[in-house]
């Protein structure tokens, strides 16, 4: 069974970058055996894009090296969602 210990966002009104290593402080922190992971795509099209696919590519490879599973990436855009587990991306 799986149980949200904690909710993190990396958003600031300057940047959108994500840092693996933060990433991964977070997770360690929180000592979590997985994590799930979200953003918005505010141009409505939640396909994926190169640059989505190589961040979580980078990820799941950081993550991997601490025993932290990615279980899945979601990209929201309006009402449709974009799951990398289900397409086979992770």
């Amino acid at each position: 069974m799986l149980h949200i210990v904690k909710y993190r966002s990396w958003y600031s009104n300057t940047h959108t970058s994500v840092y693996p290593r933060e990433v991964v402080k977070a997770a360690l922190h929180c000592n979590a055996a997985g994590v799930i992971l979200a953003h918005n795509h505010p141009s409505g099209v939640a396909e994926p894009s190169e640059a989505d696919l190589r961040l979580t590519s980078s990820l799941v490879q950081a993550l991997a090296l601490v025993d932290i599973r990615v279980l899945d990436h979601f990209v929201v855009a309006g009402s449709q969602v974009h799951s990398f587990a289900e397409h086979g991306q992770l």
